[in-house]
C-alpha cells in the first residue's frame, strides 16, 4: 500500500500502458526521470502494440545524448541510431546531459538541485518512425519527479502526466518548453487562449505582471490571426538561464530578468509570441522577414491596445531606424539586431504603400494573415506575390534594389 501510495503521488500510473483497441494505433509512453544531483535526465519509451505497427525507429541524437540501450534490434552507428522493437513492443533509454550554453553566454537548457528548464526536444531526440500503412501513435508523457517538484508543458495533462496529440503527424513526440522544479504558477484564459506563467520560486517571474501585459495585448493580436493558438505556455528562470527569449510549439521561454517592455518600448515578450502565433520560417537567405514582422507587430500590438502611444511608437521606430544604418545587408543567414531594425521599417514603408494602392482597403494585416494561413516557409518570391496580388500591381519596396544584399541572395550566393 505505501508502494502504490508512492507511485500515485508521482504520477506514476497503477498498470502497465496497454496496446490500444484501435487495430491501427499503437502506445507510445515517455518517462522522464530527472536527476538533479548530476544534472541527466533518463528517458524511456515505452512501446505497447497488438502487432507489429511500428516496425522501425531511427534518431541522430546530439553528443548529450549517451547509455542508449533497447530491447529488440538496436544498431548504433555513424551518429545515427535505429531501433527495430518486437512485434508486441519494447522498450528503449537512453540519458541525457540537459545542460547547454546558447553562443557561450548563459544557457537554454538547465537542470540543477531546484529546478531545470529545457525544450521537450532537448531530451527526447527527434525521431523518423517506419510503420504499417495508416498506423499512427496513442503518445503520453509521464514525468518521474522528486518530492515538492512539479511540471509545466504546453500540455494539458495532471499529476505529471500528458496527453500528446498533433493531428499533423501520425508519430507524435512532445515538443516544446516546460520547466520543472519547485515552481510557482499563473494561469488565466485570455481573448480564448488559455495561458500559463511558470518559473521556479524565488526567481523573481513576474507572473502577475505578464498576465497583465497580455489581458491587454492578446485581444488586438486576436484580431489580427483569427486563428490563435489555443494555449500558450510561457517558462521564465534567472541565473543561470540565457538573458533573451525564444519561442517554441505553444511555448516560450524568457529570462526573468528581462523588461517586459524596454525603454525602447520593444518587447522580448512580445516579440516571441508573435514568432509563436505567426508559425512562420523562413527559406535560406530570408530571415529578416520572419524576424522583421515579429518585432513590427509586437511594437503595433502596443500601440493598437492603448499600452503605448502612438507618439512612442513613431520614437521606437525612429530609434530602429538609426539601428538599421549599421546594418550593410538586409538578406543573410540570420537576422541580426542590425537587421531586424532595417525590416522593421521595410514593413512600416510596405504598409503605407499598400495603403495608398488600395484607397486604404489593404494593408500588411492581410499579407500576415494569408502567410500564416498558407503555412509554408516564405522567402523574398513569397513575400512579393501575396502583397502585389492585394494590389494589382508591382510595389516599389520590394523591388530588389531597394533590399540590401537580396540580389546575392537570389542568384544563389548567400551571404552569411
Amino acid at each position: 500500500m505505501l508502494c502504490l501510495t508512492s507511485c500515485v503521488a508521482c504520477g506514476a500510473p497503477a498498470s502497465e500502458p496497454l496496446a490500444p483497441t484501435d487495430p491501427l494505433q499503437y502506445r507510445v509512453d515517455y518517462v522522464v526521470s530527472p536527476d538533479p544531483t548530476d544534472g541527466t535526465v533518463a528517458v524511456t519509451l515505452k512501446l505497447s502494440q497488438s502487432r507489429a505497427l511500428l516496425r522501425e525507429m531511427t534518431m541522430r541524437p546530439d553528443s548529450r545524448v549517451s547509455n542508449i540501450r533497447a530491447d529488440g534490434d538496436l544498431d548504433i552507428s555513424n551518429g545515427m541510431v535505429r531501433w527495430r522493437p518486437k512485434a508486441i513492443g519494447g522498450t528503449i533509454r537512453w540519458h541525457v546531459d540537459v545542460a547547454q550554453r546558447r553562443n557561450g553566454n548563459g544557457h537554454d537548457a538547465w537542470l540543477g538541485m531546484k529546478w531545470g528548464l529545457f525544450r521537450a526536444e532537448d531530451i527526447v531526440p527527434r525521431a523518423a518512425t517506419r510503420t504499417l500503412k495508416g498506423a499512427r501513435s496513442d503518445t503520453r508523457l509521464r514525468f518521474d519527479l522528486p518530492r515538492s517538484w512539479s511540471v509545466v508543458t504546453q500540455y494539458y495533462g495532471k499529476s505529471g502526466q500528458f496527453r500528446i496529440d498533433n493531428p499533423e503527424r501520425r508519430f507524435d513526440q512532445p515538443s516544446g518548453w516546460l520547466v520543472i522544479g519547485e515552481l510557482g504558477v499563473r494561469r488565466e484564459e485570455i481573448a480564448g487562449v488559455r495561458v500559463a506563467v511558470a518559473g521556479p520560486v524565488n526567481s523573481s517571474v513576474r507572473r502577475m505582471d505578464t498576465l497583465a501585459l497580455l489581458n491587454w495585448t492578446l485581444p488586438e493580436l486576436a484580431r489580427l490571426l483569427p486563428e490563435m493558438p489555443s494555449r500558450l505556455t510561457i517558462v521564465s528562470a534567472g541565473e543561470p538561464m540565457w538573458r533573451g527569449g525564444l519561442s517554441g510549439p505553444q511555448s516560450l521561454y524568457v529570462h526573468a530578468d528581462r523588461p517586459l517592455i524596454s525603454e525602447n518600448a520593444t518587447s522580448t515578450l512580445l516579440h516571441e509570441i508573435m514568432h509563436l502565433s505567426f508559425g512562420l520560417s523562413a527559406k535560406n537567405g530570408f530571415d529578416w522577414i520572419v524576424e522583421g514582422l515579429a518585432e513590427y507587430y509586437s511594437l503595433e500590438i502596443l500601440n493598437r491596445s492603448g499600452t503605448i502611444s502612438d507618439s512612442r511608437l513613431a520614437h521606437a521606430k525612429s530609434d530602429l531606424a538609426d539601428w538599421a544604418k549599421t546594418a550593410s545587408t538586409l538578406c543573410r543567414q540570420t537576422s541580426t539586431g542590425a537587421t531586424t531594425a532595417m525590416a522593421v521599417g521595410k514593413f512600416s514603408a510596405l504598409n503605407e504603400e499598400l495603403h495608398e494602392n488600395s484607397a486604404g482597403e489593404a494593408s500588411l494585416d492581410d499579407v500576415v494573415r494569408e502567410l500564416t494561413r498558407a503555412g509554408t516557409a516564405v522567402d523574398l518570391n513569397r513575400l512579393t506575390e501575396v502583397a502585389e496580388s492585394l494590389v494589382g500591381d508591382k510595389l516599389d519596396t520590394l523591388h530588389i534594389n531597394n533590399l540590401p544584399g537580396c540580389r546575392n541572395i537570389a542568384s544563389g550566393n548567400q551571404e552569411t
